[in-house]
């Protein structure tokens, strides 16, 4: 199965007093992941709000933590799409410490326009929808 991987070091800023890691860290870069991810497939989220007036509101998200990470650490979250629905998508990230499954995620988000008075789900456009399943998890 495919995934996108997103790197990056634990910061001090992302650590309680202990060094550990403050847990709604692992929400804001599930987030960096899946803006990262549309990226990597060719559809920057910048690019998508700016040119098309398309943003990607997540609807719902969850992770699970399996063991604490420090300050000065490297993690990889690989991303992969574990659903896609005509306007809604589920991504999958899984947190690695080397080759350590640290933490395991989920985010529901919409493929929504932007420019009315108010956001608005749309279908997801069929090119966009194809290289999304070049990353569908696989039952």
């Amino acid at each position: 199965m495919r995934t996108v991987e997103y790197q990056f070091q634990i910061n001090w800023g992302d650590t309680d007093a202990a060094g550990i890691v403050f847990y709604p860290n692992f929400y804001k870069w599930m987030d960096q992941a899946s803006h990262h991810f549309f990226s990597v497939i060719g559809y920057p989220s910048s690019r998508l709000f700016v040119e098309e007036k398309i943003g990607l509101p997540l609807l719902e998200a969850q992770c699970k933590f399996y063991s604490p990470l420090f300050f000065d650490e490297s993690v990889t979250i690989q991303t992969r799409i574990e659903e896609i629905k005509e306007k809604v998508f589920t991504l999958k990230h899984r947190f690695l410490r080397e080759e350590q499954a640290v933490a395991e995620g989920y985010e529901i988000r919409a493929w929504a326009f932007l420019g009315g008075e108010k956001p608005k789900a749309h279908p997801i456009p069929e090119p966009i929808r194809q290289k999304m399943n070049d990353f569908k998890e696989f039952a």
